[in-house]
Parts: C-alpha cells; structure tokens; sequence
C-alpha cells in the first residue's frame, strides 16, 4: 500500500509542477502579446529618445573573473584602509564571531544528542541536567549571533562611508562635477551611481562576506572532526560535489551580471527624468507639455519594468537550477555521503552496538548534515558573487571617469570632427597665473562638441577698465567666460588671467544656497570661514544689503521670525526672494568678495536703473573691473571698451565713444 500512496503522491506533484508551468508560460505570452487599445492603458512610443545616445550603450562587461577581482580590491583598499584601521578591526569582530556561532552549532549538536539520548532511555536526572546546560547556554548564542550582525551592519556602514568620501572628494575637485555632466557623455546619471549604486555595492559586500565566510569556516572545522573520526572518503565526496555544482552554477550566472549593470543604468535614467521634471516644473507647465513629459517618463519606466522582468525570469529558472544542485541534489549527495562509513563493516569508531551506531549517527550525521548545508550555502553564494560583479563595475565606471577628468581627459560625442582642424586639441592652449589683468593671445573659442565659433581672439584688460561684451546669441560670450573661468579645455593660444579666487561670475539667475540668510551673501564661505579671515562681520554685510537696498530682509527676518534670529534665519531662498532680490544679494555676494574682476552675465535684468546704477558706482569705487553682458544702454557709461562678437567667427575690440549711442548688437 505505501509503494502504491508514493507513486500516486509522485505523480500528483509532477502534474502538480506541469500545471504550475503551464500557467506561467501562458501568463508571460498573454502579457507580452498585450497591446494597448487606449492611451489610459500603457500610454509609451518607441519613438521617443531620451538619453545622449540611443543606441545600445557601451556597458562594462561584469563577470566573476580576475578583471572583477582586481575592480574589487581596488574598492576595498578605499574601503578599507589598512589592517590597522577600526574598519579592519570590524572584520575581525566578525570572523570571531562566525568562529563562536560554529563552536556553539557543535556544541548544541552534542548537547541536542545527549537530551534526546536521556529521554529514549528514560534518564530523567540526566535530562535535567543537560537541558538546564542547554538554556544556559542560549544567552551566550543570542549574544554571538547579535555582535556578528552588529558588526556587519558597520563593516557595510563603513565602507559606504570610506568609499563615498573618496568619491566625493574626487567629483567635487575643482570643476569636476560640472565636467561629468557638461564635457564629458560617459556618465548621463552620476547622482545614482554617487547613491544607489555605492549603497547597493556595500550592502552585497557584506552579504557575500557573510555567506561565504560562514560556510568556509564550517567546511573547515567539520571536515577537521569528521575527518579525524570518521575518514576522508565522506568529507571529500561532499568537497568534490562543491567544485563541481559551484563550477556549473557559475557559469549559468553569467548573464547576471550584466543584466544588474543594466538594470541599475535603467533605474538611473528613470530617477534623472523625474528629476528633470521638478527642476524645469515652471517651464513645462508653460508649455502646457504634461502629456508629452508623461510619455517621456512611462517610455522610460516601461524600458525599465521590461528589463526587470526579464530578469525575473532568468531569476525564477536560476532559482529552480540553484535549488536542485545547492539545495535538494545537495541534500542526497549529503545522505550518501552519511551512508559510506556506516555501511563499513568493523569500522574503528562507528562499529559496535546498535545503541553506540544510533548515537554515532546522531552527532556524526548531524555534523555532515551541517557540512552539506555549508556547502549548499557556499554554491548559491555564487549568485550574489555575481550581481556583486554587476554593482563593481558600475562603481568602477565613476571611479575610472573622475580619475580621467582630474587627469584632464574627457571623452564626448563630437558634432564636428575637431582632429581635421588645424586649431589643436582640449587642453594643448595654456593658462597664465598674473594680477590685475586679462590677456587673450590667439586663443580659439571652440565648445565641447567641436564647434568653432572664433579662430582666434586676441585682446588685453588691464584692472581698472571695464567691458561690454555683446553680440546676437551663440556667438561666443558665454563660451568665452567659461574658458576664463576654467571649465571649458583651452584649444591653444594662451590665457593671462589672476587665479580663479580673484575672478568673480554672477549669472542672471543667481544660486541661492541651502542654509542661512548670511550664507546667501558669503557664499561659498561658511560663518567660520567669514570669521577666520576676518575681512568682514555682520555689520559689514548688513552694509552690503543697505548698498543693494535690501536690508527690509533682514528687518522682515527679525520680525516674523518668533527668535529673531535675522542673520541665523534659515528658509527655501530660491522660493522666498523675487527675481531681482535674488539678483541684489548676488550683487551684495560680489561687495563681499571683493575680486580683481567679476564678470556680469545680464545680472542687472530685474533691477531698477538707478539701483543698478548705484551698484556699478560702487565696484568702480572699490577697484571691481568688470565684464559686463547687457542690452541696456544705461550701463554704456560704466565701461571704457566694448567687445562684440557677430555670430559669424568675426568680432571687435574697440574703446567706447561714449558721444556714439548707437550700435548694432
């Protein structure tokens, strides 16, 4: 009867698993079929491009090989700094603490063997005896496996820390940042590789310590008892099924980590869309263009949703695959590997009575039993090896490109082919430190993409002269400042300019800080900074706001703010002051800096003429010279030259007859 209920269970559990399969191939046909018969469905157009280049981009190629474990040493040398470091002394906490858990698993093993062997035999003193050992023992496990998560929770905590910092440290270098996102077109979504990605890295590092840590430090100590009790033959049939499962299962994850690489380029891409529509909200709600923004984002999160689902697929087939070789065939390679010294005649430790060979199997069965989960543990590790690859190379990736662009190397798609002029290259131009002057000398004005927009421009400003720059636009000006201020490449020629602190910019819509109403005016510095230089304090501030007229801000601070805190007083600038005011500060900013020369790019176009009159007085008065970027004629008396460029690679660098108010711009 029971060879009969067995074969009709077998039976029901494989027509069980058919049907279960069935259902799924028809469920993931039908919804790959779908199409949408409205716009409310799934409203996405495969026509719609919203990175630098669609075609498919150039991964780095993630792959448990000796390419991954060089990435991750590098990693973990940021990481972990050395071996006298509190990240290395976390690492240690946690293999004592893996070595305490495997003690106490053996001891419970042969605790567990003698309350069972008490209660068979009905010896009720000595099952209270080894069960009040058992419970006291409890506390001190509990104990062991809370300081191991303990110290892997800040091994993970620690090294986002560590390589974060490092990151950091590289991508706000100089202009490194604004160079990841303006010169160079590897990296379309730094902010998810500076977060997500490093995050996502640690935490599978930890993960992967852990599990195979662990399992290795089982295998060793169990093969030591069973090996010098019971043989080698058990241990090593156990040991070779490892090498060979771990061999084929590695191989069959290769895909995974490439799909991670992509799978987190993807959700990169779907976060910058949505954080391209809050930054530009104002203008796409003038545009009335929701629905268009709508299609953008659905077509990028349906990209993203359908490579998920492809690899949940290739999860769900690698989990069955991992489940029968790491788990259940494991399982039946553990048994018959038990069997193999039992089923010896005269054996030197398993021989004897009936009694003897039942406790032997109990505490010998258990530790190989103990072993072969290990080694299961160990196989499917291997799959969190190999998305670890994948997250590697995305942290990599960054950490190659700051590297290159601190180095002065950037690499971006050309519209024009710059190698068939005979202008130069990105870089081969150079930059002159000098005081109190402006010296282009046949230096081309040429934008990351290639395009020429100036062979050549000579001219010379000396402090105290100040310039009006004009011209239609896209004929230069904007180009030009930013090869002053160093974060365009110089082409060739050379540049005579004073050192970046002693040059000053002001955009028309000036950058409201996060933090104080002080810190709006002394930007970039902070109070300390303010403090530890000392060439101005509050008074001199409230100085600066009375010259831009501007000092009802610190008045309505002091008076809605319940603490009165005026200066200390911290709100959403960027929300709270009006276009003009937001100007007035920057003008404030620049009377607290105090540059050699600053440069005015229509920083004046939401300020009355007389207040803007007042100001450009008062940097005449304090040694400000200026480059100035206006269509006002009211400011033609604050400058002696005028440069202006036409649009068609010509321009002119002329004093300015200030009896002549016309002119073409």
């Amino acid at each position: 009867m029971a060879p009969a209920i067995s074969k009709f269970a077998t039976r029901r559990t494989l027509a069980g698993a058919v049907a279960v399969s069935t259902l799924i191939w028809i469920l993931r046909n039908r919804s790959r079929r779908r199409v949408p018969k409205s716009k409310n469905q799934w409203p996405v157009s495969n026509d719609i491009q919203y990175i630098i280049k669609e075609e498919k981009p150039k991964v780095p190629k993630a792959q448990v090989n000796a390419v991954f474990f060089r990435r991750l040493c590098q990693l973990l040398k940021i990481g972990i700094p050395g071996i006298i470091s509190a990240e290395f002394g976390y690492i240690l906490l946690v293999a004592v603490s893996l070595i305490g858990r495997t003690l106490c698993d053996l001891w419970l093993i042969n605790k567990a063997t003698l309350i069972e062997t008490s209660i068979v035999s009905m010896n009720e003193p000595l099952f209270r005896q080894n069960l009040l050992k058992f419970l006291a023992i409890l506390p001190v496990i509990s104990i062991v496996n809370n300081v191991m998560k303990y110290g892997l929770s800040e091994i993970k905590l620690r090294l986002r820390t560590n390589i974060t910092r490092n990151l950091l440290e590289q991508y706000l270098k100089g202009f490194t940042y604004y160079k990841m996102n303006n010169l160079d077109t590897r990296i379309a979504n730094p902010d998810q590789m500076l977060t997500t990605d490093i995050d996502k890295f640690c935490d599978s590092c930890t993960d992967l310590y852990s599990n195979i840590a662990k399992p290795l430090l089982d295998i060793g100590i169990y093969v030591y008892k069973l090996t010098s009790t019971i043989g080698g033959q058990t241990p090593s049939i156990i040991l070779g099924y490892l090498v060979i499962a771990g061999t084929f299962l590695t191989h069959l994850r290769k895909p995974v980590g490439a799909m991670t690489v992509k799978e987190q380029r993807l959700e990169g891409e779907y976060r910058h869309i949505n954080s391209r529509l809050i930054t530009n909200s104002e203008e796409i709600a003038f545009y009335g263009g929701n629905n268009r923004e709508k299609l953008t984002l659905l077509t990028s999160f349906y990209k993203l949703t359908t490579h998920l689902r492809k690899f949940l697929e290739f999860r769900v087939f690698m989990g069955i695959i991992d489940n029968f070789v790491g788990k259940y065939f494991a399982t039946v390679i553990g048994f018959y590997a038990v069997s193999v010294p039992f089923f010896q005649k005269n054996h030197s430790v398993l021989s004897g009575t009936p009694n003897h060979r039942f406790k032997s199997y109990y505490i010998y069965g258990r530790m190989l039993v103990k072993m072969a989960e290990a080694v299961g543990r160990l196989v499917l590790a291997g799959r969190e090896l190999t998305r670890l690859a994948g997250f590697t190379a995305r942290v990599i990736e960054i950490k190659k490109v700051l590297d290159d662009l601190n180095a002065g190397k950037y690499e971006r798609t050309m519209i024009s082919d710059y190698k068939n002029n005979a202008i130069g290259n990105p870089g081969d131009g150079k930059i002159v430190p000098r005081d109190n002057i402006i010296r282009f000398d046949q230096v081309p004005l040429i934008t990351p993409n290639g395009d020429v927009l100036i062979k050549e421009l000579s001219f010379e400003v000396k402090s105290g002269v100040n310039v009006l720059v004009c011209g239609p636009n896209g004929c230069g000006k904007s180009s030009m400042f930013r090869i002053l201020g160093e974060l365009w490449p110089v082409w060739a020629g050379t540049i005579t300019k004073p050192p970046r602190g002693k040059l000053f910019y002001i955009p028309q819509r000036p950058y409201m800080t996060l933090g104080t109403l002080r810190d709006q005016v002394i930007y970039p510095h902070t109070k300390a900074e303010m403090e530890r230089r000392g060439n101005a304090n509050d008074e001199d501030l409230k100085k600066f706001l009375e010259l831009v007229q501007l000092t009802h801000l610190l008045e309505r601070e002091n008076t809605t703010n319940s603490e009165g805190q005026g200066w200390d007083s911290v709100a959403d600038w960027m929300d709270v002051l009006s276009g003009g005011e937001k100007q007035r500060i920057a003008m404030a900013r620049l009377f607290y800096h105090k540059p050699q020369f600053a440069i005015l790019d229509e920083c004046t176009s939401a300020v009355s003429v007389d207040v803007e009159d007042f100001m450009y007085s008062y940097c005449r008065q304090e040694n400000i010279t200026l480059f100035t970027v206006s269509h006002r004629r009211s400011l033609w008396k604050h400058h002696e030259y005028f440069l202006h460029m036409d649009g068609r690679g010509g321009y002119e660098f002329k004093p300015i007859e200030h009896d002549i108010i016309e002119f073409g711009s």
